[in-house]
């Protein structure tokens, strides 16, 4: 397994909810900058229209920084037009204009030198009973994706699928949903971001769901991070799931997955962006060492022997 590490480079910057902001605004130009200061930081995953409000100034300041491009991450939930969804908006002037965006990124993609655009449509969903018609917005996601999809088969798409957040229920869910879109789009640039956090928030198994869009073919992109499985917090790797992160990396290499891993981390504890990306490259790296000290060879025994009373001992044992 061949493993590349990336930055969200928008979390180097202004960070806030409800109540508090916890890191000052930088421009694109400094947080390029300050991402030589993350020891393992190997390249950046880029956000869309974040950083390109001036589309030609951010490409440039992109390029001249010599990082290399892991995803464009295409936003359709912040601006004002998303308010009410945009692949399976009702009106079809907004779904067209998120396929556009799609497009668009795909194109800007290719420019940047990445084969990948990523989004996960929060806005598309519902929050009450008799507020969407399912099955239409389904119809429409998968005809919205197929369309862009089709626009250039050599850059792939990797929809990321949550539970909640800003919809109470978000169409593209689970990853029961998102390998289902894929299959209904039938298209072999359309695969799936797995996020573990989120994978958390739906009261899934990590390691299994990212054994299943792997064997399917489906696993293009992963973002690691953690929370208590009640919201998505964002927090380092590890901090709350141990072993979920750890039996993750052992499903990844059993699949001998070849890609970036990206990580999601918020800082909400003073203001040390470069501290919070730092320990996480960290404790990626742990996780690494961790999972070769114990061995896949010995791990392959635990689940041959399917008896937790044998293998979690022997794991604990491996942290002394």
């Amino acid at each position: 397994m061949k493993i590349k590490h990336a930055v969200m480079i928008g979390l180097l910057g202004r960070q806030s909810d409800r109540f508090h902001t916890y890191t000052e605004a930088r421009s694109l130009a400094e947080r390029l900058e300050m991402l030589r200061e993350i020891p393992g930081c190997q390249g950046i995953e880029v956000v869309y229209p974040a950083e390109f409000r001036d589309v030609e100034e951010g490409r440039r300041l992109i390029l001249a920084s010599g990082w290399p491009v892991s995803a464009v991450n295409l936003n359709v939930k912040g601006d004002p037009k998303w308010r009410n969804g945009s692949f399976t908006s009702s009106d079809p002037a907004i779904r067209a204009d998120a396929v556009r965006e799609l497009k668009f990124c795909m194109d800007l993609a290719a420019d940047l030198g990445t084969d990948l655009v990523t989004c996960c449509p929060l806005m598309d969903g519902h929050n009450y009973s008799f507020q969407a018609d399912y099955v239409q917005q389904w119809h429409w996601l998968v005809e919205g994706i197929r369309e862009a999809a089709r626009h250039r088969p050599d850059i792939r798409i990797s929809l990321e699928y949550k539970r909640t957040e800003a919809r109470n229920f978000c169409v593209l869910g689970d990853m029961g949903r998102a390998l289902y879109l894929c299959n209904q789009v039938g298209l072999g640039n359309v695969g799936i971001t797995f996020d573990l956090g989120h994978a958390l928030i739906a009261h899934e198994s990590p390691a299994a769901m990212a054994a299943l869009a792997a064997d399917a073919g489906k696993l293009f992109y992963v973002h690691f991070n953690d929370n208590g499985r009640d919201w998505d917090w964002d927090m380092i790797p590890g901090a709350v799931h141990v072993w979920d992160v750890l039996e993750t990396l052992y499903y990844l290499q059993h699949f001998d997955w070849q890609g970036w891993f990206s990580y999601d981390v918020l800082t909400r504890s003073g203001d040390d962006v470069l501290g919070v990306q730092a320990a996480t490259m960290r404790v990626m790296a742990a996780a690494e060492k961790l999972l070769a000290k114990i061995g896949h060879a010995r791990i392959a025994e635990f689940i041959a022997q399917g008896a937790p009373h044998e293998s979690l001992p022997s794991l604990w044992e491996a942290l002394l």
